[in-house]
């Protein structure tokens, strides 16, 4: 696969469609091309201790932020007749999809490839796990801004590279 969007998203909460970020790599003939991150006004607007734990995001990060709507308006042009490429796929496409709906947006049915399941494929036990610091290290790249969308999404993009 030469040309794909590989993309993350981080959550306020438990709610899927709580999108408080994205993260998106662009990939034209196998090099990327673009990249873009976005802090996102999360609906439902409140942070749970845990997902701050994880991605450090808060509600003073994202409350001036754009809505998802008006932050999907430009990722939708970037990506526009692209696969999407994403480590856990089930988890960012069910992101996208609550977010669609909590907005009343049409989902466009998009074309998702999952890095994670491809990693268990490609290196099976090779791997004491097949977490995107795991694989992404095991394909060259440096991780250390792990569970910031846009280092995340980079991560994929190097592990879809390497192995789709």
């Amino acid at each position: 696969m030469k040309d794909f969007a590989a993309i993350d998203f981080e959550t306020a909460n438990g709610y899927h469609s709580s999108v408080c970020s994205v993260g998106v790599v662009i990939v034209r003939d196998g090099k990327v091309v673009e990249e873009f991150y976005r802090l996102i006004h999360p609906a439902p607007n409140y942070y749970n201790a845990i997902n701050v734990s994880i991605h450090g995001l808060t509600r003073a990060d994202t409350d001036n932020a754009d809505y998802f709507p008006e932050v999907w308006a430009e990722v939708a042009q970037k990506i526009e007749g692209l696969p999407l490429v994403a480590h856990n796929s089930r988890f960012d496409e069910s992101c996208l999809k609550a977010a669609h709906e909590r907005y009343e947006m049409t989902y466009p049915n998009y074309e998702f490839h999952c890095t994670c399941n491809a990693s268990r494929r490609t290196f099976g036990r090779e791997l004491p796990n097949h977490k995107l610091d795991t694989v992404a290290a095991h394909c060259g790249f440096d991780l250390t801004a792990h569970h910031n969308a846009l280092a995340d999404a980079q991560a994929c993009a190097a592990i879809a590279l390497a192995i789709l």
